[in-house]
C-alpha cells in the first residue's frame, strides 16, 4: 500500500508538471528525471545488496548494516561530485541552456543514493513499518513541494528544485527509523568492504544496463525530434513509467524468493504471470478508454498521441517484465545474462538515431524490447532448470 501511495504521489507529479510547464519544459523535466533514474542505479545497487546479504544471513546483520551505511555514505559522496564535475557536460547534453538546473540535479544525486542502503536494511530485516513510512516520504514530499513550486514559478528549475528537496525528506525518516539498528559491527569475513562493494558494483551494473534501456529513448527523441514533438513524446512516456512502476510490488516481494534455487522457477513463473496481467489491463484500458488516459497522461496539449497512446502502455509492460528479469538475474548473482541487456540498449539507440518521427522512434523501442524479452524469458527458464550457479558460472547458452 506504501508502494502504491509513493507510485500515485510520483505520478501525481509528473502528470501535474505536464500541464503547469507545457511540452516543452516539460520534455527537459522528463530528461532530467530519466537521467536521475539512471544514476539511481546505485541506490538500486545499495538496496539489492543489503537486502540479499540481509535475509540470507540474519546472524551477521550488524557487520552488514556497518558496511552498506558506510558504503552508503561513501558512494553518495562520490556520485554526488562525480554529477557535479559533469554538471557542464549534462547542461548541453540535455540541452537545458541553464547551469544551476544540472547543479541541482547533480545534488539530487546525493540523498538518492544514501536512500538505497536505508531502505535495503530496513527490506532485508523485514522491518515493514518503517520501509513503508520511508516509501511514503519518497512520493508525497515531492508532489506537495513541486505543486508549490510550479505554482510559484512554472519553469523546469523549480520542478528539479522540489524533487531535491523532497528526496532529503524519506533520507531523514530512513535515519530516524535506523538510530538505533546494531552499526557497531566490523567488517569481517564475506561482509567486508571489498566483498560489499563488489556485489554492489555488479548489481549497479545490471539495474544499469536496464535503466539505461527504458529511459535513453527520451534523449533520443530530443536529438532527433524537434521540442514539441519531443514533448509529445514525454507526454506518453508518462503512461508507459505508470504501468512500468504499477506492478514494482511484485518485484519487492518476489525478490527474496528468486534468491533460492528451489524456489526461484516457481516465484518467477508467477511474478511474469502478474505484471503481464496488469500490462494487459493497462493496453486494454488505453485502447478502449483513450481520452480518459489522456486526462492522466496531459490533456489537451498531448492530443496528437492519443491513438498511440496502447503503444506506450505495451512499451511499459514490456519494460515491467524485463525489470523483473534482471532482478531475477541479481536474486541468482548471474554475470553474463546482463550483456543481452546491453546490446539490446545498443541496438536502440542505433536504429533510434535513424528514426526521424515520433511513431517511427516508438516502433523502434518497443521492437527492440520485445526482441530482447523473448531472449531473456528462454534464457532466464533454462537457467532455473540447472544447479545454482557461482557468480562466474553463469553464461548464455551457444544459441
Amino acid at each position: 500500500m506504501a508502494m502504491a501511495v509513493m507510485s500515485v504521489a510520483t505520478y501525481g507529479f509528473t502528470m501535474i508538471a505536464a500541464r503547469m510547464l507545457g511540452p516543452g519544459a516539460y520534455g527537459a523535466l522528463v530528461a532530467m528525471m530519466n537521467t536521475l533514474l539512471v544514476v539511481s542505479v546505485l541506490q538500486l545497487g545499495l538496496q539489492a545488496t543489503a537486502a540479499r546479504r540481509i535475509s540470507a544471513a540474519p546472524a551477521e546483520v550488524a557487520q552488514i548494516e556497518h558496511g552498506i551505511l558506510r558504503l552508503s555514505w561513501r558512494a553518495s559522496l562520490a556520485l554526488g561530485s562525480l554529477m557535479l564535475a559533469l554538471a557542464p557536460l549534462v547542461n548541453g547534453v540535455l540541452r537545458l541552456d541553464s547551469l544551476p538546473t544540472a547543479i541541482i540535479l547533480a545534488l539530487t544525486a546525493v540523498p538518492m543514493t544514501m536512500l538505497g542502503g536505508q531502505l535495503g536494511i530496513l527490506q532485508g530485516e523485514r522491518r515493514w513499518y518503517p520501509l513503508a513510512v520511508v516509501y511514503i516520504a519518497n512520493g508525497l514530499p515531492r508532489l506537495l513541494i513541486g505543486v508549490a513550486l510550479m505554482a510559484w514559478r512554472p519553469d523546469e528549475l523549480t520542478a528539479i528544485v522540489a524533487v531535491a528537496l523532497g528526496q532529503v525528506v524519506p533520507v531523514l525518516c530512513g535515519w530516524w527509523a535506523l538510530r538505533g539498528s546494531r552499526t557497531t559491527g566490523t567488517d569481517v569475513g564475506d561482509h567486508g568492504a571489498r566483498s560489499v562493494l563488489r556485489e554492489t558494483l555488479h548489481n549497479s551494473q545490471a539495474l544499469l544496463a536496464f535503466f539505461a534501456l527504458s529511459n535513453l529513448d527520451i534523449l533520443i527523441a530530443r536529438n532527433v525530434l524537434d521540442d514539441h514533438v519531443a514533448g509529445l513524446y514525454a507526454g506518453g512516456l508518462i503512461l508507459t513509467k505508470a504501468v512500468l512502476f504499477l506492478p514494482q510490488f511484485v518485484v519487492v516481494v518476489a525478490f527474496p524468493t528468486m534468491s533460492t534455487a528451489a524456489e526461484r522457477r516457481r516465484a518467477l513463473t508467477g511474478s511474469l504471470l502478474a505484471v503481464a496481467g496488469l500490462g494487459v489491463c493497462a493496453i486494454l484500458g488505453a485502447l478502449l478508454l483513450p481520452r480518459l488516459a489522456m486526462v492522466f497522461v496531459g490533456g489537451d496539449a498531448y492530443a496528437a498521441i492519443e491513438p498511440r497512446l496502447w503503444a506506450f502502455a505495451l512499451l511499459g509492460t514490456l519494460l515491467s517484465m524485463l525489470q523483473l528479469l534482471v532482478y531475477a538475474v541479481i536474486a541468482r548473482q548471474g554475470r553474463r545474462t546482463v550483456l543481452l541487456v546491453w546490446a539490446g540498449l545498443v541496438a536502440m539507440v542505433a536504429l533510434g538515431l535513424a528514426t526521424t518521427s515520433l511513431g517511427g522512434l516508438l516502433s523502434v523501442v518497443v521492437g527492440v524490447d520485445s526482441a530482447l524479452l523473448v531472449a531473456l524469458v528462454a534464457i532466464s527458464f533454462w537457467l532455473v532448470e540447472q544447479p545454482a550457479p557461482s557468480p562466474s558460472d553463469d553464461a548464455l547458452t551457444p544459441a
